[in-house]
């Protein structure tokens, strides 16, 4: 098996107002249709209306990769699958501790200040763990949702940083 390169991709659940909200944005556009076909600044208003649809779906639609290369780990954001964006990147000397979220041993790497991401699916069913590293002096706590590929991948680079 290659532990060089593992990457895994999970999708976000969309948040309860998901869906009302891509009804408003789509009763706008139709609105803004309309407007288009009746007053002289119409045309401005869909193209407005059009714009904000696009990116208001695009923030909905939320997918993280996670990717293992050479012991490191990085988090990209991919929103409406169209758009990246680096969430962190993590190299195997600033990892601390990586456990399940609701393990004991995180208590004792948790910090008063620390910054927490969450880049899981966050549904109430998942197994996430919880990953502490330290970068330029600050302290981070993310919540992260792997399979077992990319949880031996970082054990076989890091054994004693991984609680399993």
């Amino acid at each position: 098996m290659n532990q060089d390169y593992v990457e895994w991709l999970v999708k976000r659940k969309d948040p309860a107002y998901a869906w009302p909200v891509r009804i408003l944005m789509g009763i706008l556009c139709a609105a803004a249709l309309v407007m288009a076909l009746v007053v002289v600044w119409g045309p401005i208003l869909l193209l407005i209306a059009g714009a904000a649809t696009f990116f208001v779906f695009q923030m909905l639609s939320v997918e993280y990769e996670y990717l293992y290369v050479d012991g490191s780990l990085s988090v990209d954001k991919i929103l409406g699958k169209a758009r990246r964006k680096k969430v962190l990147e993590c190299s195997k000397e600033e990892l601390l501790m990586i456990a399940p979220s609701d393990s004991y041993v995180l208590k004792d790497y948790e910090t008063s200040g620390m910054k927490v991401v969450n880049c899981s699916s966050q549904k109430p069913e998942a197994k996430t763990f919880t990953m502490i590293y330290q970068k330029n002096g600050q302290h981070y706590k993310v919540i992260l949702e792997p399979n077992d590929k990319l949880l031996q991948a970082i054990r076989y680079t890091t054994p004693r940083k991984i609680v399993m």
